[in-house]
């Protein structure tokens, strides 16, 4: 950990003024003139979040430099936070800055303190997408979580409050102060290629109530947590990171269903709200995306939603939000619109310096920029980052991926695997009847880089219970040979479990299904990410949602399989019939047990 006696200088002065007992007390007055004398330059950095490679803020590997130096023209964060003086730092997998909790800890403080020395002193909120389930940045050893949508299968509070809770603590443990979770998308579209199971389910009552109790377990452990995407991104066939959704629901479907997660989460006192990069005609005619409309950011979001906290986009990087506008103008009109920060634009020079420009030329005012820099030093103010920047490797140790914890998110794991299909009672599967099993299907990459691969964490998990299990892994679209080599093995088994992964009426995923059920073994299949799959294959006899692929949904779910737990899930979102969509297959809220 740096030491604190030089770093800290420069901030003892705000420090000193934002402490009452020991506790972080926001002043505005105080800020308002920590603001007053900051340059204008080091104004417009204060709005950015930013990327940036590497595991180290002032020594990363070779190719990471050179990757900084390509897309951002500085070889390390360090120099990052010294050329622009960023007030926020992203982290991701690919960039390789999350490798392990130690190295994350100290590359988090490396930004504090590169930061913290410079003028005025500032802290930086250092966030990351830890959305648990699919979308996940930060892998193991440290605890990993059901996604939303198993958390709305198992429908409880408490549990979403946990999950908050201990995530955050992690977090925080690790130098990471804000999360980019929870999603309070209402999932309503079951061809949603984006949000899907990153959505707590379908009813915007439910989806409200566990947005609020994780928004709550963050707030515990001084992780902001973020309330995304707005105005809300369940009702969309198109990614908006390859494409321009529209939605189409009227204002008033839009209060009654994609605003009362929002709401919730304003009222359990969220810190932040990402935007949505849609365009949204019944809110903002304009075509303008939301993360770039007044109507929609300052009239609806701040005016009749009453929200005064900290506004940030989408990553600018996302095609959604560039599509109708160039690199240059998108950060200034988001600013113009009632964003408060600017998320990890393509080009850091190009937004950076239209920022400037347009303070200079008169579009923005500095007065403006004032009011969205106020909004996040109060949050970082609110974090405690003022007084308590730094990770300790103490605190790592004693926080991250305790048994505690790990037992925690077993246990909620097992209240959210639902069973869907069980004819003829084949679940729970016997180890007298049923000893010898195969474990083929879909392997998904591990959203962590840390887990899986899913049939090898499920073969392993049975063998754990009792049986021989052997796993093959088959893919998400197998070859004619694959099928034909998983059926030969099947014939030597007493059961076989097949995972899927988005079953489509022309997958050969289902081809392998159907193959399999035809030789007669009993065939227990498990919808490793959206529970919709169900629908395309009617033949198979046992059938269980998982909601995602990662170690700790798979494990539950094959204690489910065996027996050891009772399944306890319901169905968050209503799956439609494959020959006929309008029709309701499984309506919410189905789940079998035994």
């Amino acid at each position: 950990m740096p030491s604190r006696r030089t770093v800290l200088a420069a901030t003892m002065g705000v420090t000193a003024s934002l402490a009452v007992g020991g506790t972080a007390h926001a002043d505005d007055k105080k800020l308002r003139s920590l603001i007053s004398r900051m340059s204008l330059p080091e104004k417009v950095g204060q709005l950015f979040v930013m990327r940036v490679y590497g595991h180290s803020a002032t020594a990363p590997d070779q190719a990471d430099i050179d990757a900084n130096l390509k897309e951002i023209g500085v070889r390390t964060a360090a120099e990052l936070i010294a050329k622009y003086r960023v007030g926020g730092i992203i982290y991701f997998t690919w960039a390789n800055n999350t490798r392990d909790p130690h190295q994350i800890a100290d590359l988090s403080n490396g930004i504090q303190k590169a930061s913290l020395s410079g003028p005025r002193g500032l802290p930086v909120l250092v966030t990351t997408d830890q959305e648990h389930g699919i979308v996940c940045r930060v892998g193991s050893p440290a605890t990993l979580f059901p996604g939303a949508m198993a958390v709305g299968a198992g429908g409880s509070r408490a549990d979403a409050r946990t999950l908050g809770r201990v995530s955050g603590a992690e977090l925080r443990a690790i130098g990471i102060n804000q999360d980019y979770s929870p999603d309070a998308d209402v999932n309503i579209n079951p061809a949603n290629p984006v949000i899907g199971v990153r959505s707590f389910g379908a009813d915007p009552q439910e989806v409200a109530g566990l947005v609020a109790a994780e928004v709550a377990g963050y707030q515990r452990s001084s992780v902001a947590a973020t309330a995304k995407h707005f105005p809300g991104h369940g009702d969309t066939a198109v990614d908006s990171h390859y494409g321009f959704p529209v939605i189409t629901h009227s204002r008033e479907l839009w209060e009654k269903l994609d605003a009362v997660p929002f709401r919730a989460a304003i009222r359990a006192g969220v810190d932040c709200v990402m935007t949505a990069h849609i365009q949204f005609p019944a809110l903002d005619d304009s075509g303008d995306p939301a993360t770039l409309s007044h109507p929609i950011l300052t009239g609806i979001l701040r005016g009749e939603l009453g929200y005064d906290g900290v506004v940030v986009t989408d990553s600018l990087t996302m095609e959604g939000v560039r599509t109708k506008y160039g690199d240059d103008r998108v950060p200034v009109l988001a600013l113009k619109a009632g964003v408060d920060q600017l998320l990890n634009p393509p080009d850091l020079s190009v937004a950076w310096n239209a920022v400037l420009k347009a303070v200079r030329d008169g579009e923005l005012t500095e007065a403006r920029l004032d009011e969205s820099i106020l909004r996040i030093l109060r949050l970082k103010a609110r974090l405690g980052l003022f007084e308590r920047p730094y990770a300790s490797r103490a605190g790592v140790d004693r926080v991250v991926g305790t048994k505690a914890h790990l037992a925690a998110a077993d246990r909620i794991a097992e209240r959210t695997t639902t069973l869907l299909v069980n004819e003829g009672a084949l679940l729970p599967l016997s180890p007298r009847r049923h000893a010898k099993l195969l474990v083929v299907g879909a392997d998904p990459a591990s959203p962590s880089g840390t887990t899986g691969p899913p049939t090898g964490v499920l073969a392993r998990a049975l063998t754990g219970l009792g049986f021989t299990a052997t796993a093959l892994s088959t893919g998400t679209a197998p070859s004619s040979a694959t099928i034909a080599s998983a059926v030969a093995a099947a014939r030597e088994a007493d059961a076989v479990v097949v995972t899927t992964y988005n079953v489509t009426a022309g997958s050969s995923q289902k081809t392998l299904a159907e193959q399999l059920v035809a030789t007669g073994r009993p065939v227990v299949a498990i919808a490793v990410r959206n529970p919709y799959d169900v629908a395309q294959l009617p033949s198979v006899p046992a059938y269980l949602a998982a909601y995602s692929w990662t170690d700790v949904e798979l494990r539950a779910a094959a204690r489910v399989i065996v027996g050891k737990v009772a399944p306890r899930g319901r169905l968050p979102v209503p799956v439609q019939r494959a020959d006929d969509p309008a029709r309701v297959l499984y309506p919410i809220g189905h789940g079998l047990t035994y």
